[in-house]
């Protein structure tokens, strides 16, 4: 009952090769310290990255996998919009506690760099109320378990609801991990969805 999606989509070598090289250049010419951080430190880069022409092909992935995603859940209109993209690098031993991306409707995640010991992300369960009784567990399946943890490689796009809680382990390789964020909500939402839902005259009740 209620399903959470997850959209993952591994991009072939072809298309991320050159998208994640266009990334790690805009960062460099950015500032961003992608040698310099010191062990557990992460940093993130403002949230207007979709914004760059160097990352146009990136914004078009993004762009094309929103719409095949609410295509596949059956929802309209389609016409969306990026509000917001920004880097993540985690020197070795920086993670990210759990959270959520408010006021949007979808949330992703791109991985430019990553290594074993470093290309996790958990899935927590966003029910409250299944927290309240946990008996102890013989053995962990899909039915009882509160996290999922889902494996990443360079060229991975994961897309979910932005209110899915989510957080990242501590990096446990020696090398930063490096990873786009991104937030996608309906383009023009107060002028085609945000009005009320019942019909002007019809009687309550």
């Amino acid at each position: 009952m209620f399903p959470t999606f997850l959209w993952k989509a591994e991009l072939t070598p072809e298309l991320h090769e050159p998208i994640n090289g266009a990334i790690m250049r805009a960062l460099d010419r950015s500032g961003a310290p992608l040698a310099e951080l010191k062990p557990g430190e992460s940093w993130q880069s403002d949230h207007g990255l979709h914004n760059l022409n160097p990352l146009r092909d990136f914004v078009d992935c993004v762009n094309a996998a929103a719409a095949i995603v609410l295509d596949s859940l059956k929802f309209g209109p389609r016409g969306v919009r990026i509000t917001g993209c920004w880097a993540n690098v985690n020197a070795p031993g920086a993670g990210h506690p759990v959270h959520s991306h408010p006021n949007n409707y979808l949330s992703g995640v791109y991985y430019v760099r990553t290594r074993p010991g470093a290309d996790t992300i958990n899935f927590h369960d966003p029910r409250p109320q299944a927290g309240i009784i946990r008996p102890p567990v013989r053995e962990l399946t899909a039915e009882n378990t509160d996290q999922v943890v889902v494996r990443v490689t360079d060229g991975t796009m994961l897309m979910f609801p932005a209110w899915l809680p989510h957080s990242v382990d501590a990096n446990h390789s020696d090398r930063p991990r490096i990873s786009l964020g991104f937030n996608v909500m309906f383009a023009a939402y107060a002028e085609r969805m945000g009005r009320p839902s019942w019909t002007a005259g019809r009687r309550q009740g």
